[in-house]
């Protein structure tokens, strides 16, 4: 089984800075893209940043200013730099992992942000 473990939440003011960080256990890091969902209460798990195995970041529109995915490939760790955080980014960050030519994705239990106004 993959262990994806998410670290890094917690209670910050809007407009402020966090930064989440996601262990990976694999074999083989540099064979998963990796990636970050969010799901506030009441409503589903949507997509927030991406990071292919060639390096190439991804955003959903809300945070493509504000959002910053990076790997660690010696690290096996992906990292989510939040900043001008909003209250509507309080919800819980699932860290993701999908390796090459696999159709399932691997999650993380998920770390809290809540975001104060």
């Amino acid at each position: 089984q993959v262990q994806l473990v998410e670290s890094g939440g917690g209670l910050v003011q809007a407009g402020g800075s966090l930064r989440l960080s996601c262990v990976a256990s694999v074999r083989t890091f540099s064979n998963y893209a990796m990636g970050w969902f969010r799901q506030a209460p009441g409503k589903e798990r949507e997509f927030v940043a991406a990071i292919s195995r060639s390096d190439n970041p991804t955003y959903a529109e809300s945070v493509k200013d504000r959002f910053t995915i990076s790997r660690a490939n010696i690290k096996n760790t992906v990292n989510l730099q939040m900043n001008s955080l909003k209250a509507e980014d309080s919800d819980v960050k699932y860290c993701t992992a999908e390796e090459e030519n696999s159709a399932s994705r691997d999650w993380g239990q998920g770390t809290q942000v809540t975001v104060s106004s």
